[in-house]
């Protein structure tokens, strides 16, 4: 009889490790809600890449402060005939630095947003999110002459809410699938490795014109001259966009904390 008790004392105190591992599960998934993105089939979402069976690619820059990485950049692609590319501006940058700005319009290079303060707009309420990306889309429209209607935010931070209110404002949320990392400064020959080995067909590749990547200029040559011997045409993110089909990747979004 004692034995009986003993194995029914072992059993419910397994039961009961169970249950309270299954509610320390539960506790953990309620508790990291806010930093999970959950997209539903038919929501806005972000474009990683563009799925396609033609062998292009879409350099992108993102330029948030400085002017001396900039021109650089936009002179290289001049003497690489690199007549598709688009650059994603902050507003603050393309008010200090409008004859810059006017450079990318007259090469005829794409330009897209990189909105206002360069802060997480998950962090915001919906109508900061709102006021952010309607400042910067006023100023740029003002110093461009043109209607912006890709946007890249800030340290690629987005969330649901985000997505929507920029679905709202007709602008479409750009990524990336290939990073350079050019941003850590790691050396020049690891910036090329990381984008021509990574690259792929209907890729967008994320560099930056910001004075804090010193690198990238000196890597960009070399990165054009090898996707080229590989086949790659380059075109800007709006005319990748126009392929048959777009892949959204609807996942976590990306970590925050990169220079931009």
């Amino acid at each position: 009889m004692n034995f009986f008790y003993v194995m029914n004392g072992t059993k419910l105190k397994r039961y009961l490790i169970v249950f309270i591992a299954v509610l320390f599960a539960i506790g953990i998934v309620y508790s990291e809600s806010d930093n999970i993105t959950v997209f539903s089939q038919g929501e806005p979402s972000a474009v990683y890449s563009v799925e396609t069976d033609r062998k292009v690619i879409a350099l992108t820059f993102d330029i948030s402060w400085g002017d001396k990485r900039a021109e650089p950049i936009l002179k290289i692609l001049e003497d690489k005939g690199v007549k598709k590319a688009t650059f994603f501006l902050s507003s603050p940058w393309s008010q200090q630095h409008p004859e810059i700005v006017q450079k990318i319009v007259k090469g005829g290079w794409e330009i897209g947003s990189h909105g206002h303060k360069h802060v997480n707009y998950s962090k915001l309420n919906d109508e900061e999110i709102r006021t952010q990306i309607q400042t910067a889309h006023g100023i740029l429209q003002q110093v461009t002459g043109q209607n912006p209607n890709l946007i890249r935010m800030p340290n690629g931070d987005f969330d649901k809410r985000v997505l929507r209110i920029a679905n709202e404002l007709n602008y479409k949320v750009i990524q990336w699938d290939t990073d350079s990392l050019d941003w850590m400064n790691k050396g020049v020959d690891n910036i090329i490795n990381r984008v021509v080995t990574k690259a792929h067909s209907g890729d967008i590749v994320l560099m930056h014109a910001s004075d804090t990547c010193t690198q990238t200029h000196e890597a960009l040559p070399t990165i054009i001259d090898q996707l080229r011997a590989k086949g790659y045409e380059f075109v800007s993110v709006g005319e990748l966009l126009q392929q048959t089909s777009v892949e959204h990747k609807e996942a976590e979004r990306l970590s925050s904390g990169k220079v931009h």
